[in-house]
Order: C-alpha cells, then sequence, then structure tokens
C-alpha cells in the first residue's frame, strides 16, 4: 500500500527515510511529518534533545500552544531523538535539572493526552514515524473500503 510522507518545509534537518518512500515538502499546519491527504487527522512532532530542553525551557509558551493544536489531531505523537536516560544523565547542555525536564515531559502527557516516544536517535525516529504513519495509513484505507469510501 503506497503513500506519501509529507515534511514540514520549516523542518530544518529532515529525517532520512528509506530509499523509495515517497517524501513530499508541504506546510504542516502543526507537527513536522504527516501523511498526503491525511494532513488534518495526524502528525508527528519530532525534537532533537537540545531542541526539546530549549522547548521546554525558553520557549515553553510557544511549545504548549504547540502541543495544545496537537491535541485536534486523531493520530499524533511527540518523537524524541534521545534515550530517557539522555535526560536523567544529564546530556545536554543547560542547567534545566533532569527531574524537571522528566515533570515537564510527563506534565505535558497528561495535560495534553500526548503519546511521548523516545526513539534514540534519528534513525530510530525515522523508524518509528514511518511506523506510525504506515499504519494509520493503513487503518484510514482499512476503513474506507469497508464504508466504500474508496475512490
Amino acid at each position: 500500500m503506497n503513500f506519501t510522507l509529507i515534511r514540514d518545509s520549516r523542518e530544518q534537518c529532515p529525517l532520512s527515510f528509506p530509499e523509495g518512500q515517497a517524501v513530499e515538502i508541504g506546510t504542516l499546519a502543526t507537527g513536522d511529518y504527516s501523511l498526503k491527504g491525511l494532513q488534518e487527522l495526524c502528525t508527528v512532532e519530532r525534537k532533537s534533545l537540545s531542541d526539546l530542553i530549549g522547548s521546554i525551557s525558553q520557549d515553553r509558551e510557544r511549545f504548549s500552544k504547540e502541543l495544545q493544536r496537537l491535541r485536534a489531531y486523531r493520530c499524533r505523537a511527540l518523537i524524541i531523538e534521545a534515550n530517557i536516560s539522555d535526560i536523567l544523565e544529564h546530556r545536554y547542555r543547560s542547567n534545566m535539572q533532569p527531574e524537571a525536564v522528566i515533570g515537564s515531559l510527563a506534565s505535558f502527557q497528561v495535560k495534553y493526552e500526548l503519546p511521548i516516544v523516545f526513539c534514540g536517535d534519528a534513525e530510530g525516529a525515522a523508524r518509528y514515524t514511518l511506523a506510525m504513519l504506515r499504519n494509520f495509513h493503513r487503518q484510514c484505507a482499512e476503513f474506507a473500503k469497508q464504508f466504500k469510501l474508496e475512490d
């Protein structure tokens, strides 16, 4: 089942997907990756560890608004290119304490009903993002077939 990913045009360091996976650049209302034709239903917000720390410290108000917008999506996730041990062992440049980072993430998860996935690195983030979007696409296609909504 073929599908096309949409990568937000503002994404500064794009994920690398397997060769042959169609990816188009577009402007997403929220998030960094989505599915062509399903942009209003699904989105993935992706953060490196340094970007995450900056988002929950200096840019917290802006980031909170972004997470609030994510709530409107049927399929959504915050994908982090790090392991939780990277936070716990303070492997980032900031005075923000690991307990405060973990506490903020837990608060976001509960407040915004947001799945948060630690993927280890960019490769893990790409694999998880692709798997998540592939599964959502498959479910949408099955729904359309079941209710004879397909083209």
